[in-house]
């Protein structure tokens, strides 16, 4: 068990060396050598874990998605201004976090898949989630905003982190979901949501939802008295 321990141990340390070497030199201009002095193990032991730099930097874009958590609760629509939020403190405070967002704006590619795929999958379920239970519009297409929603948060991080190390990002990606919002949240949810994240899931709770199915009811109501009237 100690001998496992310390593997698993030596590994962890290799991957957060590689993911600050990543961060700041992006993937061509890293240099194993340099993983190695970071992460303080023999070239041999790196390549017993990794086979080769792609192989590293795959991994730190596997643990991408790991580094948010989305919380068993009734918004799914907050579960994504969540994440969000959780990601941006993310991006300054962890290196697997900004090494993998700068290899995929590098545009490296693993096994012939995109880098944002997973980001993509997460979001448009949890859109998918929401409009099932009425707090997304029914016009909005999942996978088409869910695409939508991760570029607009990259280049959201991009121009902060540009301006001053993205010091001021929660700001800004409160900014993006009160633009957003008001295309994709039913109108009842919107007073509801928190655009600035919340760190209570609970804090979005059945009312808001309540608050939907009885719009939908009257207006039920309302088209089928005007069917009667006309009939």
């Amino acid at each position: 068990m100690a001998k496992q321990a310390r593997a698993l141990q030596t590994r962890r340390s290799i991957v957060e060396a590689a993911a600050s070497v990543f961060a700041e030199y992006g993937y061509e201009r890293a240099a194993t050598s340099e993983i190695l002095r970071r992460a303080n193990v023999t070239k041999g032991a790196m390549y017993f874990h990794f086979p080769s730099k792609e192989s590293l930097a795959q991994a730190i874009m596997d643990e991408q998605t790991g580094l948010v958590t989305v919380e068993p609760q009734l918004s799914p629509l907050q579960s994504i201004i969540d994440i969000t939020h959780q990601f941006a403190h993310r991006l300054r405070h962890d290196a697997i976090a900004r090494a993998g967002t700068r290899l995929s704006i590098e545009g490296v590619f693993f096994n012939g898949t995109h880098p944002w795929g997973d980001w993509f999958d997460l979001t448009t379920r949890l859109l998918a989630e929401g409009q099932e239970q009425g707090e997304v519009l029914p016009q909005v297409v999942p996978r088409e905003t869910g695409e939508f929603i991760v570029a607009t948060f990259t280049g959201v991080q991009l121009v902060s982190e540009a301006i001053n190390r993205r010091a001021d990002l929660r700001g800004r990606v409160a900014v993006m979901w009160r633009h957003i919002l008001p295309s994709v949240a039913h109108p009842a949810m919107i007073t509801r949501l928190r655009p600035e994240g919340v760190t209570d899931p609970a804090a979005v709770t059945a009312t808001a939802l309540d608050d939907v199915r009885n719009e939908a009811e009257t207006a039920e109501g309302a088209e089928a008295g005007v069917g009667a009237g006309t009939g």
